[in-house]
């Protein structure tokens, strides 16, 4: 009797456990086919693409990370506070709050593409020589400021702290540089010392900068005055830009607008046909956050200004931010 029971009890248990691995619900096989659903979505989102006013907005911050508190999505625009001001991308234009109903009074910052190596000299098509002719045409009375709305200084005023004449004179400081006495921008001047040190020990090595050194004619800084035939301020007039002259250019050509006052058209002057400073002298400037002149298309080659911001858009690393 016994025996009969434990074979019923036995068949009982077995036909329990069919029926539930029958009837069981696959939560397991469900739940991972989610899983799966949730990772191929996760897998085809496309990375969020950041806009030309982020890049430019954050690339400032890391160029000025002492004076830039912060940067934000203010007001559908990109934003950063300086000095307790919000100032807006704006298209380029760096502007206020305030002024913000005004932009179309101001043009751009032109925070350009500024070229790692100088960029492979190609003869101009006659459109394009068209088009550089029209931008001078000094002889007959050619003016930029005319057809161009004046850039927006709101954001370099304060930077710097040289809205006025006065502001910016009392911000220089009396410096030799290069042998040459002339005055900068004091927030400038460490940067310019480290600068000529690194250069006389490259001049050790390669006697092409030795040379360059040997022959430095004329060396300036500070000037309060606009950029050629326009009516914004250049950035000698913050005292950021230093042009470096030789003794003697021979025939070499070093400025575009010199050029053009010649009668030749500059946008065809070949870099053969130019003055340029050592690749090693441009290249020590650029490292600490100058941009050359050399490298824009209106070619001014004895022109350095200090713009970390574009060097950092550009990909260059630069020494001494937080200094």
């Amino acid at each position: 009797m016994y025996k009969k029971l434990s074979v019923i009890f036995l068949f009982v248990i077995i036909i329990s456990t069919f029926y539930y691995c029958v009837n069981k619900k696959p939560e397991l096989n469900i739940n991972t086919d989610q899983n799966a659903e949730i990772t191929e979505t996760e897998k085809t989102e496309e990375p969020v693409v950041q806009t030309r006013a982020e890049i430019v907005i954050r690339a400032l911050k890391t160029a000025y990370p002492e004076k830039i508190e912060k940067v934000e999505f203010l007001n559908d625009d990109w934003a950063l506070l300086l000095r307790g001001v919000w100032y807006y991308y704006a298209g380029g234009r760096l502007l206020p709050e305030s002024e913000l109903g005004n932009s179309s009074n101001y043009r751009s910052m032109q925070f350009y593409n500024y070229p790692v190596e100088l960029p492979e000299w190609v003869e101009r098509t006659d459109e394009e020589s068209r088009r550089y002719s029209s931008w001078t045409n000094t002889g007959s009375g050619g003016n930029r400021s005319q057809v161009q709305a004046r850039r927006s200084n709101f954001f370099l005023d304060s930077i710097w702290q040289a809205a006025t004449q006065s502001e910016t004179e009392r911000r220089l400081i009396n410096f030799v540089f290069f042998g040459k006495q002339t005055r900068v921008h004091q927030e400038i001047q460490d940067k310019l010392i480290i600068i000529e040190a690194k250069v006389r020990v490259i001049a050790r090595t390669e006697p092409e900068v030795q040379t360059w050194l040997n022959n430095i004619g004329t060396l300036e800084s500070y000037g309060w005055r606009n950029i050629a035939i326009t009516d914004s301020r250049s950035y000698h007039a913050f005292g950021l830009a230093v042009d470096i002259l030789p003794k003697s250019l021979g025939r070499l050509q070093t400025y575009w607008l010199w050029t053009s006052q010649y009668g030749r058209d500059w946008w065809n002057v070949s870099y053969s046909e130019r003055y340029h400073p050592p690749v090693s002298v441009i290249k020590t400037f650029e490292s600490y956050g100058f941009v050359w002149g050399g490298k824009w298309q209106q070619f001014d080659t004895m022109h350095f200004e200090y713009r970390p911001e574009i060097l950092i858009l550009a990909g260059f690393t630069i020494i001494g931010l937080n200094d």
